[in-house]
């Protein structure tokens, strides 16, 4: 088997291997492995190929660590699932009070209790914004 086509089945078996990890070592790994696939390909000897793949290794390692530590140490700037309906505007359907409540949020109905304990009830067709989510109940309180 021609050497051009090991380097190049390493850094497709890399690339593929990193779909599944994530990891991005790997896919620096089957990056750097293309390098010494041309390079043998045009017939430079073996030697030349291995320093070239530890070169480019370290080079992509080098490169891409500090921007994949940059992303890591990011903040999630969205929210997802229920926390994204936190700060959201809701109609109550169902007259809330401390035992029952339905609103709507965003098209979707929910349980709701008012946000704090001593709250009166909320009558049908008034406006909130919740609060918090816990389980399938959002706590409530009425929109100013």
């Amino acid at each position: 088997m021609e050497v051009w086509l090991i380097w190049l089945v390493i850094a497709v078996a890399a690339g593929v291997v990193e779909v599944f990890t994530l990891t991005a070592a790997l896919g620096v790994l089957g990056a750097a492995a293309l390098i010494p696939a041309a390079l043998a390909a045009l017939g430079l000897p073996l030697p030349i190929q291995l320093l070239t793949f530890t070169v480019a290794a370290a080079a992509g390692v080098v490169l891409v660590r500090p921007i994949a530590l940059r992303h890591m140490r990011t903040p999630q700037v969205e929210q997802f699932g229920v926390d994204a309906l936190v700060g959201k505007r809701a109609f109550v359907l169902r007259e809330v009070t401390d035992r029952d409540g339905l609103v709507r949020i965003d098209g979707e109905e929910w349980t709701a209790r008012p946000a704090f304990e001593d709250a009166e009830a909320i009558p049908v067709g008034a406006a909130v914004d919740v609060m918090r989510i816990s389980g399938t109940t959002a706590y409530v309180f009425p929109h100013e």
